[in-house]
């Protein structure tokens, strides 16, 4: 499977009150839809399939929210791009399928929602790593 496209639909931070001790955060991923693209420009035999996506970070209890949505253009086998369309029509993926596709949201999605995190002083949904001085002393 192979990213041809990647672009956001929408882009929504809101903080709506200050942090509160009790803060919980969580995140989400949706698929909102999966269409096959006829093509004619690639000289493969590979499927392309466009998928739509929200991803979603809460800051409970109603402190702020992140919202992203978007689409992902992906090029996939056909043997992958039949067994992907026959599933959806019951909303589901095939794990093969949504494994990767969820990384790349999360890669993708969760670095825009980290920029736009830091811009509204809100906490990261994800930990960063961090030095720390050595306690034992060097002589």
């Amino acid at each position: 499977m192979k990213i041809l496209g990647f672009n956001y639909t929408k882009i929504n931070v809101e903080k709506n009150k200050e942090l509160s001790k009790d803060l919980k955060i969580s995140n989400k991923i949706d698929v909102l839809g999966i269409s096959e693209v006829k093509q004619d420009v690639l000289k493969s035999k590979d499927e392309v399939l466009a998928v739509k996506f929200s991803y979603s970070i809460e800051y409970s209890p109603g402190i702020a929210s992140v919202n992203l949505e978007g689409t992902i253009m992906l090029s996939t086998d056909s043997e992958m791009a039949k067994d992907v369309m026959k599933k959806w029509k019951n909303k589901e993926t095939p794990e093969e399928f949504r494994i990767p596709l969820f990384n790349i949201i999360f890669r993708k999605a969760g670095l825009k929602a980290l920029e736009l995190e830091d811009e509204m002083n809100l906490p990261l949904h994800m930990s960063m790593p961090t030095l720390r001085r050595d306690d034992k002393s060097s002589k």
